[in-house]
């Protein structure tokens, strides 16, 4: 019998769930908390590059990698080596209180790939959510300013601060009470329910008078605006890309006025989307950067990235005790490797292969709405009707189900949408799985309108 190693593509040894997960998922419901959301009964027991195995020994084609964040596959040697070797030498010393070699190694890297002549420098966190809210602090410090503006669809964490700029679902937010003040959110450009009926590259011109023509006037002064926070693409909200004009002149404005230009990278950064950050397509270059996610293939990373400029706060200002841990930053070194000398220019290329091979769903299936993003980012928008783009999450979670039961792991994102984010490694037998997977279970869904 091939071993998880060994194999490419799913197989199956019992019914979903089997006997063991079913063990499982009765005491996960006793014991862990509600909050959780799970989409189907995987019991993840090993996973390798782009297969992963659950306790029963059926396996599955990856294509949601931890929410885009085991880059280089499943334990990937390479990374694991690393976190083998570091572990023997040093786990822990927090690096808020003493030096250790690998931070200022990873944080020159990350420095290197970021845009614009002026010098970078950074600071590590432990998630995602704690990027933003470092991101949220500096970008106060560095203005002396109070007021933020984010978007509608966008998620940028749970915890408060970052929960303050999150507006994905309100699900998020009910029962937590007072949030952070000071927040005001705007539409994001969503070409494909564009208001005004603009394309995917000329979307987003009203939004931008809005907030030079409403929000500047009636709401925010722009002098005590902070930081102005975007996802180049919205992923908790739908995978929408932004366009590129949308992008520059968010710039222009927040240069014109002294307010930080914020990019959250955390699910579309790190080779994604063919290149390290979403927002180098557009070629602009923000004041503050926050990344997590896929910076160290599974490992607890995040990282706020600042022009030397901004970041000038003072010893003490800001702290961690775990973020930067030793084994972290080790798998995250790996990562960047494998990054840079292959995987990147893998997304790019399975980007356009996947892509290509979906170009004409939208008229090969009457329930795909739109299929949008970049490199192995990808959207596939689920409606009821093509005419009226009637939502239809109902047929999303359906699909969702079925291909885990076919073996492909996906995702919901936004309301209605299925997300594509294997990791970057995967090949073209793969890819050309997961479409054929997709379309038997697209075929399915459109039997039940």
């Amino acid at each position: 019998m091939p071993t998880t190693l060994e194999v490419k593509t799913p197989r199956f040894l019992t019914a979903l769930p089997g006997p063991n997960a079913k063990r499982v998922l009765e005491q996960d419901a006793k014991f862990m908390s509600p909050s959780y959301t799970r989409d189907y009964p995987l019991v993840a027991k090993r996973g390798h590059a782009a297969i992963v195995e659950d306790v029963d020994g059926n396996t599955f084609l990856d294509f949601a990698a931890g929410i885009a964040v085991c880059s280089t596959g499943h334990c990937h040697p390479k990374v694991v080596a690393a976190i083998q070797k570091q572990a023997a030498e040093l786990i822990h010393i927090s690096g808020t209180d003493f030096y250790y070699e690998s931070m200022p190694q990873l944080a020159e890297r990350l420095a290197t790939t970021m845009p614009g002549a002026e010098s970078k420098k950074v600071f590590f966190t432990n998630s995602g959510t704690e990027a933003i809210e470092g991101a949220i602090k500096l970008a106060r410090y560095a203005t002396r300013r109070d007021k933020f503006i984010a978007f509608y669809g966008c998620f940028h964490g749970r915890s408060m601060g970052s929960l303050s700029l999150t507006a994905s679902k309100s699900t998020q937010r009910r029962g937590f009470g007072a949030l952070l003040s000071g927040i005001e959110h705007i539409p994001f450009p969503y070409a494909y329910r564009c208001a005004h009926g603009h394309s995917a590259e000329t979307c987003g011109a009203e939004i931008l008078e809005q907030l030079e023509g409403q929000i500047f006037k009636r709401l925010f002064d722009p002098e005590d605006v902070a930081g102005i926070i975007i996802e180049p693409i919205q992923g908790e909200g739908g995978y929408v890309p932004a366009p590129k004009f949308f992008l520059q002149e968010l710039q222009r404005i927040c240069r014109q006025h002294g307010i930080m230009f914020i990019v959250d990278e955390v699910q579309s950064g790190m080779g994604r989307t063919g290149k390290w950050w979403a927002s180098e397509h557009a070629g602009i270059e923000p004041d503050i950067l926050c990344s997590a996610k896929g910076i160290a293939s599974g490992m607890p990373l995040g990282a706020i990235i600042a022009r030397e400029s901004v970041m000038r706060w003072g010893p003490g200002a800001h702290g961690t005790t775990f973020g930067g841990n030793p084994v972290c930053l080790a798998a995250a070194l790996a990562t960047m490797d494998l990054i840079d000398s292959e995987y990147k220019e893998n997304a790019h290329r399975m980007g356009d292969y996947l892509f290509g091979r979906m170009a004409d769903w939208t008229k090969n299936f009457k329930i795909v709405g739109d299929v949008r993003g970049r490199g192995l980012m990808i959207g596939i928008e689920i409606v009821r009707d093509q005419r009226t783009k009637e939502r239809a999450a109902d047929l999303r979670n359906l699909i969702v189900d079925l291909a885990f039961h076919k073996g492909l792991l996906v995702l919901g994102a936004g309301e209605n949408t299925i997300r594509l984010s294997p990791p970057l490694l995967i090949d073209q037998e793969q890819a050309a799985f997961a479409l054929r997977t997709l379309e038997d279970c697209l075929r399915e869904a459109e039997k039940k309108i």
